[in-house]
Order: structure tokens, then C-alpha cells, then sequence
């Protein structure tokens, strides 16, 4: 799944792919000039809007998405650890108990090995490209049955059902969404 890419976009209109400053600063430079549209900024890796502070010039944008991150109180800061609380019943508990390692060495096992699920990213990728869709296309001619194309894994019908939407968002969709069969 791509990282670190974004999409700006003006209404239905792409302005920029990129790096998250690339597109802060098409987005910066749309702003300036009377946007016609909504100002959007999507997260190919998930799909989400993301908001974006476009006040004042495009150094104090920029320099504004480059402020550091508070790091984690707890866990194995160093080493990336983080703490959190898991739930799980009685059996669950006593079969990581058994496990080489520990319960700690034994989930991460688990979720490294549905990471690599083949399945499990294309239902992510298909997840992130929906929230796309909705986001940005949500009002446009055949959306439903582009959604349901979406879902069913239908790429003749996916291609069939946006066939008249804005060849930018068609791009975005495919770049986040990946092929749906």
C-alpha cells in the first residue's frame, strides 16, 4: 500500500499528487487564486481527508507540517514499543500463555502474519479507496453502483459505473484502491 502519497484536490478537480508538503503547497497556491471548490487533501494510504492549516504564507504551511510529533509516554519508546491494553477471554490468555516467548512474542507473530495476508491489504486498499469515493465522489452519477462494484471486486464494472467522472478522481481511486479483482 503506498505511504506517504497524497492527493489535493479543488471540488473534482486534481491539483497534485505527492509528498504531503507537494500537495500543501497546490492546495496553498489554489487557495490563493479563488478556489471554485472544496479544498480536499486524501491520505492514499487510507483513504481519509486530512486536514490541513493553509493560514498565512506557504513557508508558515509548510513549516507547520514539518513540527514534530509528541512521542509516546509509555512503553519501549526506543525500540517503538507502545503499551496498550488488549481484552481477550480466558482461553485466549491461557493458550498465549503456552506460546514461545510469551503472549507479547505470540500476538506479534499473529498480527505480523495477517499483515502479510495477501487478502487482508486488499480489503484495506478496497476500505481506504471507499472512503475516497464517498468523500470526494459521493454525489456524482453512478456512485452506488460504483461502490458496489468496488465491493464485489468488479473492476469491468467499477471502470464501467465512474466512466464519467473527472479523470482525476478515477486515477486517485485506482492509485488508493489498487485492482479490485
Amino acid at each position: 500500500m503506498m505511504t506517504d502519497t497524497y492527493s489535493a484536490f479543488d471540488g473534482t478537480t486534481l491539483l497534485a499528487t505527492g509528498t504531503r508538503p507537494e500537495t500543501a503547497a497546490a492546495l496553498h497556491a489554489a487557495m490563493a487564486n479563488a478556489a471554485a471548490g472544496p479544498l480536499l487533501l486524501f491520505r492514499h494510504q487510507d483513504g481519509a481527508v486530512v486536514d490541513l492549516d493553509l493560514r498565512g504564507s506557504l513557508a508558515e504551511t509548510l513549516a507547520r507540517l514539518e513540527a514534530p510529533a509528541p512521542a509516546p509516554a509509555r512503553g519501549r519508546p526506543k525500540l517503538g514499543v507502545v503499551a496498550r491494553e488488549v481484552t481477550l477471554l480466558p482461553r485466549h490468555w491461557d493458550w498465549l500463555a503456552t506460546q514461545p516467548g510469551g503472549a507479547s512474542v505470540a500476538l506479534r507473530k499473529l498480527v505480523d502474519a495477517a499483515r502479510r495476508d495477501d487478502a487482508g491489504e486488499r480489503r484495506q486498499r478496497r476500505d481506504a479507496g471507499y472512503r475516497f469515493m464517498a468523500a470526494i465522489a459521493g454525489d456524482l452519477p453512478g456512485f452506488e453502483a460504483a461502490s458496489r462494484a468496488l465491493f464485489a471486486a468488479d473492476k469491468t464494472g467499477l471502470s464501467a459505473a465512474m466512466s464519467d467522472w473527472p479523470a482525476g478522481i478515477r486515477a486517485v481511486l485506482t492509485a488508493i484502491a489498487g485492482d479490485p479483482a
